[in-house]
C-alpha cells in the first residue's frame, strides 16, 4: 500500500468519518427494513381479516342452509304423519262389513272386542283370527 492510503486509514478523523458514514448507512437500511416490515404486517393483517370474514360468512351461510333443511325436514315429517293417520284406515272386505252390519256396527268406527267376539261367533277360529287381523290393520279393532 502506498503511504497516503495508510495515513487515511489510520487518521482518526478519517476513521471517525467513515464510521459515521457506515453507521448512517446501517441506520438507513434498518429504517427501510422497518418500513417494509410494517407494510408487510399491514398486508398480512388485511389478508387475515379477509379470511376471517370469509369464514364467518361461509359459516353463516352453512348455518342458514342447515336451519332451512331442518325446517323443510320437519315440515315433511309432519306431512307424512298426517298422511299416515289418514291412510291408517283401510277398506274392509265385504264379508267383514256384512258381519259387522249384522251386529249393528256401521262405517269405520272403533269397535270393542266383546262386540267383535259376538259377531264372529259363527266362524271358525282361523276365520276369526283373519277377520280380527283385518280389523286391526284397518284400525277399527280396539
Amino acid at each position: 500500500m502506498d503511504q497516503e492510503t495508510t495515513q487515511n486509514t489510520t487518521d482518526p478523523a478519517t476513521l471517525a468519518g467513515q464510521m459515521a458514514q457506515a453507521t448512517q448507512s446501517l441506520a438507513d437500511a434498518i429504517h427501510n427494513l422497518d418500513s417494509q416490515f410494517a407494510s408487510m404486517h399491514a398486508k398480512l393483517d388485511r389478508i387475515v381479516a379477509a379470511v376471517d370474514d370469509g369464514d364467518l360468512q361461509a359459516s353463516a351461510q352453512v348455518d342458514l342452509a342447515l336451519r332451512s333443511k331442518v325446517a323443510q325436514l320437519e315440515k315433511t315429517n309432519q306431512d307424512l304423519k298426517a298422511q299416515s293417520a289418514t291412510a291408517r284406515r283401510k277398506t274392509l272386505s265385504p264379508m267383514v262389513s256384512a258381519l259387522l252390519a249384522k251386529e249393528g256396527v256401521e262405517g269405520e268406527t272403533v269397535v270393542e272386542a266383546p262386540i267383535i267376539e259376538k259377531a264372529l261367533a259363527g266362524l271358525s277360529i282361523e276365520q276369526r283370527i283373519a277377520v280380527k287381523a283385518e280389523l286391526a290393520r284397518a284400525g277399527i279393532l280396539r
